[in-house]
């Protein structure tokens, strides 16, 4: 370790100044985790309704109360701006900005590709560059490495560069950012030790042995939850069609202390990772030669599976002689997973389209999302006060938010499809509950 590398990694043990890009579901618990360990912290964002609402204090993801995030910018720990130039003075600077997909579900990279750009007029001797945005291996070496040593600066002597995948589960109280050990791949030893001392502040640190390892193992996490997601959908498929209810098989598997893992079906996959990960892992090996085909068939059980679910509203409704058109259907829930209010790829969206083109007349209650867009328009939650569930002829849970009062949605509704077993604290299903 050269003396600019041990000069950085004193300040980054004191008081550092850091900097991130992105300040979303990923970027701003973290801005805040390192605001409370002592560091001050800029965090630079293209939204300035987010940079609006950071500086006044206000919180706009669940995982951050409003209470802590005021009181550091309060007190100048933390404070947002619209341009990553105001990192220039940084010690270490965080890429966290999205990785979506593509039209043809490519990786779309381009928010890394300007992250980058960003970075690289700005970058100077002495700062440590981590990408914590979910993507393909080697996206830090063939993306980010040229572009900041084209500035005549050497990696791993002048400047430091790593690769820590991001492992925030929104509206998780139990495993929080704190909780979670951050793996952490460096370009050079002198890069790695750095990354681990900046994470080191908040957290517990597992280095790997370079940054693609750390890329791989991100792509390995979510698409180990994709797959074994897509294996226990078609095992729900399965029951139904043996007349066995998969929930209790899986209850009854999950008391095996050995050699299983518990995973549940549901309405189809959503969120910022699960739906899109697993196609960087296969886009990249395909370029190699190799079809990844674990991921594909995965992905083509996820996906049938909203399709899955108004078959069953379909099926329940002729079997009450009702036609889904002209039928009043509510949903409750429209989040990808409960207790938070990010619809981003939530199967409730497609499944509520799809009843809108079959002609139901289709509303929606979610006490997290009070407006979405669906079926070309506007639509806002209904008042969870005024609403009479006996008015509906389905009502179809696709999100089992801690909120609800599943007794009393059973007692006062005429059906309840229920694809989360959210009522399955109730036993056996009632005559008027069909779960998934």
């Amino acid at each position: 370790m050269n003396d600019i590398a041990r000069a950085l990694r004193a300040r980054l043990a004191g008081q550092p100044t850091i900097g991130i890009v992105g300040l979303g579901y990923v970027g701003l618990p973290l801005a805040v985790a390192f605001a409370e360990s002592g560091a001050s912290v800029i965090g630079a964002d293209l939204d300035p309704q987010r940079v609006a609402a950071i500086r006044a204090g206000r919180s706009f993801i669940e995982d951050v109360p409003a209470a802590a995030l005021g009181e550091l910018v309060a007190a100048g720990r933390l404070g947002a701006a619209d341009d990553v130039a105001a990192l220039k003075d940084c010690d270490a600077i965080i890429i966290c900005v999205p990785t979506p997909l593509g039209k043809s579900k490519e990786p779309d990279i381009s928010f890394i590709v300007s992250a980058a750009d960003a970075v690289a007029a700005i970058i100077r001797p002495g700062q440590l560059v981590v990408l914590e945005s979910t993507t393909y291996p080697g996206t830090t070496q063939e993306v980010l490495l040229p572009r900041f040593e084209a500035r005549g600066i050497a990696a791993g002597e002048d400047f430091f560069l790593a690769f820590s995948p991001e492992r925030i589960d929104p509206g998780n109280t139990r495993y929080t950012l704190r909780d979670i050990p951050k793996v952490v791949g460096g370009l050079t030893e002198a890069c790695r030790e750095l990354a681990a001392a900046l994470y080191g502040r908040i957290t517990q640190v597992v280095p790997v042995s370079s940054p693609e390892t750390a890329e791989m193992v991100k792509l390995f996490e979510n698409t180990f939850r994709s797959v074994n997601i897509a294996l226990v959908n078609e095992f729900a498929i399965m029951c139904r069609k043996l007349g066995l209810s998969v929930w209790e098989v899986i209850g009854a598997a999950a008391t095996k202390p050995f050699g299983f893992m518990p995973f549940y079906p549901g309405p189809g996959l959503g969120g910022h990772c699960l739906p899109s990960d697993p196609y960087y892992l296969s886009w990249k090996v395909r370029l190699e030669g190799y079809e990844p085909r674990f991921i594909t068939f995965a992905d083509e059980i996820n996906r049938r599976m909203p399709e899955y679910v108004v078959g069953l509203v379909t099926d329940a409704l002729n079997a009450r002689e009702r036609a889904v058109r002209g039928s009043r259907i509510l949903v409750l829930g429209v989040a990808y997973k409960p207790n938070v209010g990010d619809t981003r790829d939530s199967p409730a969206l497609e499944i509520f389209d799809t009843l809108l083109v079959k002609g139901a007349r289709v509303e929606y209650h979610d006490p997290l999302v009070p407006a979405l867009s669906v079926g070309g328009a506007r639509r806002e939650s209904l008042d969870w006060r005024t609403l009479d569930l006996g008015a509906w002829d389905v009502v179809l849970v696709l999100t089992a938010h801690a909120s609800y009062d599943w007794a009393a949605v059973v007692r006062g509704a005429r059906l309840v499809i229920d694809t989360r077993n959210a009522t399955g604290a109730l036993g056996p299903a009632p005559a008027n509950v069909i779960r998934l």
